[in-house]
């Protein structure tokens, strides 16, 4: 029997790590990662990673002490919980014996994981609502399980001194798939109403680009497009909204579309790009001609600063408030006092 009331000021057992396994031959993971390091440099976390960098920057700040990936001490620690924020291969590690919060670095869906039912994973944390709608459709697990994002640092991403031009805008560019559709339907024609506005466009795309020069780029312009199929929870455009940037997001809605499930595999409805988001971060659209629609009267919104998108985040999730809410549903879990979904 677990001890399921331990003092909260004993060390947390957080873990997380990435998935690296062997390809050609025993260890040789140890040898690609160095080689790895080598060509490209340190390491640069992803938005899988920042989920658990981003708690335990809230628990410094809160002055919450933790160990990080302990499985010997939390081998010697009976009835001790595990905090498992990612990713999913590191629930099979957790010896038994000891209950398990796992999120929100969760598999893309559960037909990934088949640990369900056999671990024991006492909360399921999920970043986002319809992230969370679609597990409750599909996980065939009845425990409790709860929304639960990050925080964003909103010290590190804050607006500059003075106010940047209104007419430069960010065009950030995160479509993951069917790009030979969207370009000339939806990418081309945004350029072309943006440079007819009079727009000097800063064309950011996905996975190629450095985290500080976006930082630096955040400080020289006066709103995004947001183009994104979906998020679960959306770094990059939070760290944008505290940056006091509004946003014109594509939000398309309807169905998952991963092409690793769908259609042959799953199909749910519908999704969101930009799941923490309201009326003082800025608008959304559905297509281009809802863009085209819009675009005036978000120009002459940022250009008379009547959004506040910062005070979205300070307001809603700020690192220290999130890893204490974190805090409060590991409790809640403890305690038994979260419902399990009906």
């Amino acid at each position: 029997m677990t001890d399921s009331s331990r003092s909260p000021r004993e060390p947390l057992f957080l873990f997380y790590e990435e998935p690296d396994p062997d390809r050609w031959f025993p260890g040789d993971r140890h040898i690609r990662r160095f080689i790895r390091r080598l060509v490209r440099g340190p390491h640069k976390p992803g938005g899988v990673m920042r989920w658990y960098l981003n708690l335990r920057a809230g628990l410094d700040q809160l002055g919450v002490t933790y160990r990080v990936n302990d499985y010997r001490g939390l081998r010697r620690t009976p009835g001790a919980w595990a905090h498992v924020i990612g990713q999913h291969h590191v629930i099979n590690k957790i010896p038994a014996g000891h209950p398990i919060v796992y999120g929100p670095a969760i598999a893309d869906h559960p037909r990934e994981t088949s640990f369900f039912g056999q671990a024991d994973i006492r909360l399921l944390l999920i970043p986002c609502a319809w992230f969370k709608a679609m597990y409750d459709r599909d996980l065939a697990w009845s425990g409790p399980r709860a929304v639960w994002p990050a925080g964003v640092d909103v010290e590190l991403w804050h607006p500059p001194a003075t106010t940047p031009p209104s007419n430069e805008v960010l065009l950030y560019d995160k479509i993951h798939w069917d790009r030979d559709r969207y370009e000339p339907e939806l990418l081309n024609p945004i350029i072309q109403s943006l440079t007819q506005a009079g727009m000097k466009i800063h064309h950011m795309r996905y996975g190629f680009y450095k985290e500080e020069d976006f930082r630096d780029l955040l400080k020289r312009i006066g709103s995004m497009v947001f183009l994104c199929e979906h998020e679960t929870q959306g770094f990059a455009y939070l760290q944008t909204l505290s940056s006091g940037v509004p946003i014109l997001a594509w939000d398309r809605g309807g169905l998952w579309q991963d092409p690793n499930y769908y259609p042959a595999l799953v199909e749910f409805e519908p999704v969101c790009s930009v799941p923490y988001f309201d009326e003082r971060c800025g608008e959304r659209f559905k297509d281009f001609t809802e863009f085209h629609d819009k675009l005036p009267a978000f120009l002459d919104s940022v250009r008379h600063a009547r959004y506040q998108p910062r005070a979205y985040v300070t307001e809603n999730l700020t690192l220290a408030g999130q890893s204490a809410a974190y805090l409060k549903l590991s409790q809640a879990a403890m305690h038994g006092d979260l419902p399990s979904p009906s």
